[in-house]
């Protein structure tokens, strides 16, 4: 088992969350939101990686209820392989199926503004699939 920090990245045409967790691998927190279409993503994934000191990339693979891929399950797939190649890093794919509602539901409950939501969704999406990944390693 991999001790050390490991990052969640929540993959999306407008945007890509950030999670990371505690240096232990117990907890996840989200961390920042990425612009998606920006030409230095992977500069800024790679620099993200070494600052805070990963050891595991882990990225969203969004599957359909019934566990098919499709155009968006490739597209992450694709993603993941370029984080692998700019960080150095081992990736793996974890099922995201939930988690954005989940964020969004918890959100809610905590009073957060609609506004702040959309901003925050996909960095706690990539909490959430994180913490179901660290408790599941145990």
């Amino acid at each position: 088992m991999t001790v050390g920090r490991i990052m969640a990245l929540d993959h999306g045409s407008d945007r890509v969350g950030v999670a990371v967790s505690d240096p232990l691998g117990i907890t996840a927190q989200p961390h920042s939101t990425l612009d998606a279409s920006s030409a230095r993503l992977m500069d800024d994934i790679r620099n993200l990686a070494t600052d805070l000191g990963v050891e595991l990339v882990v990225v969203g693979l969004p599957v359909s209820l019934d566990g098919t891929e499709g155009p968006s399950a490739a597209a992450a797939r694709h993603f993941a392989a370029e984080v692998g190649v700019a960080t150095g890093l081992e990736v793996e794919m974890v099922d995201e199926r939930f988690t954005s509602n989940i964020a969004e539901r918890a959100m809610i409950e905590a009073g957060t503004r609609r506004r702040d939501r959309r901003e925050a969704r996909d960095r706690v999406a990539a909490a959430v699939f994180l913490q179901s990944y660290l408790d599941g390693r145990t």
